[in-house]
């Protein structure tokens, strides 16, 4: 019977490694790139949502990074349980 495989899942090695690297890729670009990045926020205008696009693009990649690593290590949120009244 397979019923103990049902039951176990597949920990997500393969999302953890590409959000890291790509993780990494943009911190690396952002330090490299400095005075390119810091021209183009300080232009005004429509230019001022690049920081903020920049902000959840890093958001959204190191949380993601960051949920997969919790996941790997075998940490997971707790679940609510439902209240009867």
């Amino acid at each position: 019977m397979s019923g103990y495989n049902e039951n176990v899942k597949k920990k997500p090695y393969g999302k953890l490694i590409v959000a890291g690297i790509v993780s990494i890729g943009l911190y690396a670009i952002l330090l490299m790139k400095q005075d390119l990045v810091n021209s183009y926020f300080a232009l005004g205008g429509v230019y001022a949502f690049l920081p903020i696009l920049t902000a959840f693009l890093f958001s959204f990649v190191h949380g993601s990074f960051t949920g997969n690593f919790w996941t790997v290590l075998g940490i997971e949120a707790a679940k609510k349980k439902k209240e009867v009244k």
